[in-house]
C-alpha cells in the first residue's frame, strides 16, 4: 500500500483490539449466500478501485416458499462488490445483489453500502484491525428483513505460513420479522496455510447464533463450514474458491462459492504541491 500520510481521526484510536469482522450469513427467513467471505483487515489503497464478483450456487437448500420468500435451492446468487480506497485507512464499498434460478430470469435483489476504517500500519499493532458498518435493502421476495444494518469488525494475523481472521458481527433488522429479536450475533472464522507463495488452503466458518440476549436453540442456528483455497494471480488480483456444508437443519446443506476480483486505478490521489523559491524571479514556484 502506498505510504500516504493522512491524519487519522482521534475517535479511531479508541478501536479496541477485540473488534472483528464477518460476512452476512444465511437466515432461515431469507435467501442469503450473496457474499460468503471472511474479510481481512486491509483496506483498498487510495486511488484504487477493487471490483469483485461473488458467485454462489446452492446445490441443496430450502425448497419451498417461506413467508413469501422464494426458495434458494438451485439458485445462483451473484454479487458485484465495488470498493473505492480514499485514504490509507478508509474505503467505501457498494454491493449489488442478483439472483438467478430455474424458470427465473436474472433478478435484482438489493443493494448495500459499506464504509470501513482500519488501524494504520504506523500504529504498529500486533494484529490487523478494521471495522465497517453496512446498511442496505433487499426485496421482500428474497428477504423477509428488507432493511438491515450491520457493524462488522475484524481482527486478523499473519504468522509464518499461517493466516487467521476471526469475524463476529452484530446485525439488526429495521423492517421485517427479525425486528423484535433486536441485535443478532454472527461469528465467522478463517484459518489458512500457505503451501507456496501463491497457493493457500484452509477452512472458513460462518454462523448465525441468534439474539445477543439469548442464542437460538442449536437446530435453529446457522452453522456452515467451507474448505477453501486462495490463489495469487498477481498483486492486483483476488481469487477464492470453496465448498460449504451446513451442520444444522436451518442451514443450506451444500453451496459452492467463488470470488474473483481485480484492482483498478480510476482515481489518482492528489499529492500536495510543495512550493520552492526561484532565485531567478525571487518568487515561489
Amino acid at each position: 500500500m502506498p505510504a500516504y500520510f493522512v491524519e487519522v481521526p482521534t475517535i479511531l484510536r479508541f478501536i479496541p483490539c477485540a473488534v472483528l469482522i464477518c460476512i452476512t450469513p444465511v437466515l432461515l427467513r431469507a435467501q442469503g449466500n450473496y457474499e460468503i467471505q471472511v474479510y481481512g483487515s486491509d483496506t483498498v489503497a487510495p486511488g484504487r478501485t477493487m471490483v469483485e464478483l461473488h458467485s454462489n450456487f446452492t446445490f441443496e437448500g430450502f425448497k419451498t416458499l417461506n413467508q413469501g420468500v422464494l426458495p434458494d435451492e438451485h439458485q445462483l446468487h451473484e454479487t458485484v462488490e465495488i470498493t473505492q480506497g480514499w485514504t490509507s485507512w478508509f474505503e467505501t464499498g457498494l454491493y449489488i445483489f442478483t439472483s438467478y434460478g430455474p424458470n427465473q430470469s436474472y433478478k435484482w435483489v438489493g443493494d448495500h453500502i459499506r464504509p470501513r476504517v482500519r488501524v494504520p500500519d504506523s500504529w504498529h499493532w500486533p494484529v490487523g484491525v478494521s471495522i465497517s458498518t453496512e446498511i442496505g435493502y433487499q426485496r421482500p421476495i428474497f428477504s423477509g428483513d428488507t432493511w438491515t444494518w450491520e457493524i462488522r469488525p475484524i481482527i486478523d494475523k499473519d504468522w509464518k505460513s499461517w493466516y487467521i481472521a476471526f469475524n463476529p458481527a452484530l446485525e439488526r433488522s429495521f423492517h421485517g420479522p427479525s425486528v423484535p429479536e433486536g441485535v443478532g450475533f454472527s461469528p465467522g472464522l478463517k484459518v489458512a496455510y500457505s503451501f507456496t507463495r501463491k497457493f493457500s488452503a484452509g477452512f472458513e466458518y460462518y454462523g448465525s447464533l441468534g439474539p445477543v440476549t439469548g442464542f437460538d436453540p442449536l437446530a435453529q442456528q446457522q452453522q456452515q463450514f467451507f474448505p477453501s483455497i486462495d490463489y495469487d494471480f498477481g498483486p492486483n488480483w483476488e481469487f477464492n474458491l470453496g465448498a460449504g456444508w451446513g451442520a444444522t437443519r436451518s442451514t443450506d446443506h451444500f453451496i459452492l462459492k467463488m470470488i474473483i476480483g481485480h484492482r483498478f486505478r480510476f482515481i489518482t490521489p492528489r499529492v500536495p504541491r510543495i512550493l520552492r523559491p526561484n532565485p531567478a524571479t525571487g518568487g515561489m514556484e
